[in-house]
């Protein structure tokens, strides 16, 4: 019987040989420079990058609610788009990122890069940015509701509270936090159109103000002064307390800032509308607004004219404020128009939702 033969297979080993003491150097010089460098990739840079964010249709729905619910009074669910746009913040407060991050963001023509200190001031938290957002967004819900109310003539009231003063203010030492406006000049303080007319009216004469202290009313006056930009002003900043027939609820969660305003008004007037202010085509746009109607600039906007446009937006409804921002960074396939007011961005919807060319209307 034949015995299984087990063969071992046997690899020598290469001779030793002496290592020079040049290759030791050279293999952990180089092993150091491999270190650095990575070191130097991934340490943090005094960087804010700015990229596309997601879109939000504003007459549609969020996690399968409507984006505006509107109770108290009969709506009309619309069809299209009514998209308003978002940026992507990175670094900063919002946790920082490497130079290998800032490469990337240099390289990427949507994306921009600013120093951190020209964005948020030294010493700003991630707590303070988020509280500031959400504030802002607040405020910018209820500008918007009010600014489309009043687009629609539906009654509701506004009260006018100084929220804070600048320093060496025209109002320092007369008005304080916490004071509600009454009058200016005689004539009831409606919003913040009846206070800017009045003050340009008078020409830098000295503004007689009714007001409300601690729930007792004084007169005060108070002499403007006259801006960089040439209006009078008072130095004063002001909040809103809003007082609507009905209710209005905007559900959108993760998005801060002010600049949605503008989107939010059309998308309330077109579901307290009969019909589609779209004409079901795909709108996308920004802006803040004013309880007046006034549409106001923003920052991103190249960023939201690449994040609309990816979204499958055909018009942009762009500040004309941020005019400047926008030539030149215009994706192929969109139509950008330029509106200064709540009652011009109406007209453009209904133009373009109505089958009419763009060519009669302001651009940018």
């Amino acid at each position: 019987m034949t015995q299984p033969v087990h063969v071992e297979t046997y690899v020598p080993e290469e001779p030793t040989q002496p290592r020079d003491p040049r290759f030791r150097a050279m293999a952990v010089s180089g092993g150091l420079a491999v270190a650095l460098c990575a070191a130097a990739v991934l340490l943090p840079a005094p960087y804010v990058l700015e990229s596309p964010g997601p879109t939000f249709n504003t007459i549609g729905e969020v996690d399968g609610q409507p984006l505006i619910r509107i109770e108290g009074r009969e709506s009309f669910p619309p069809s299209g788009q009514l998209d308003l746009t978002t940026v992507f913040v990175n670094g900063g407060p919002n946790g920082q990122v490497n130079i290998l991050d800032t490469f990337r963001a240099w390289a990427d023509p949507s994306a921009n890069v600013l120093p951190e200190q020209l964005v948020y001031p030294e010493g700003t938290t991630s707590s303070d940015v988020q509280q500031q957002n959400a504030v802002a967004m607040t405020s910018s819900q209820e500008s918007a509701i009010a600014a489309a109310l009043a687009h629609e003539d539906i009654d509701f009231t506004e009260e006018l509270s100084v929220a804070g003063l600048a320093a060496g203010a025209a109002s320092e030492g007369t008005l304080q936090e916490g004071d509600i406006l009454r009058t200016v000049d005689g004539e009831e303080v409606e919003n913040i159109t009846t206070l800017r007319s009045a003050l340009s009216e008078a020409q830098g004469a000295p503004a007689a103000l009714s007001i409300v202290r601690d729930g007792v009313p004084m007169d005060v006056a108070v002499t403007p002064r006259k801006s960089d930009e040439g209006d009078y002003q008072l130095g004063i900043l002001l909040a809103s307390t809003f007082d609507f027939p009905f209710e209005v609820t905007i559900q959108l969660d993760n998005v801060g800032g002010p600049s949605a305003g503008t989107m939010f008004a059309l998308g309330i007037i077109d579901t307290l509308t009969e019909g589609d202010l779209t004409g079901g085509r795909h709108f996308a746009g920004t802006g803040t607004i004013d309880s007046a109607g006034a549409v106001g600039p923003i920052g991103g906007i190249a960023q939201k004219l690449v994040g609309a446009r990816a979204d499958g937006a055909e018009f942009f409804l762009a500040p004309a404020e941020n005019c400047g921002e926008v030539v030149g960074n215009i994706p192929d396939g969109l139509t950008v128009v330029k509106v200064e007011t709540l009652d011009g961005a109406v007209d453009a919807v209904e133009a373009l939702g109505a089958g009419e060319g763009p060519a009669g209307l302001p651009a940018c």
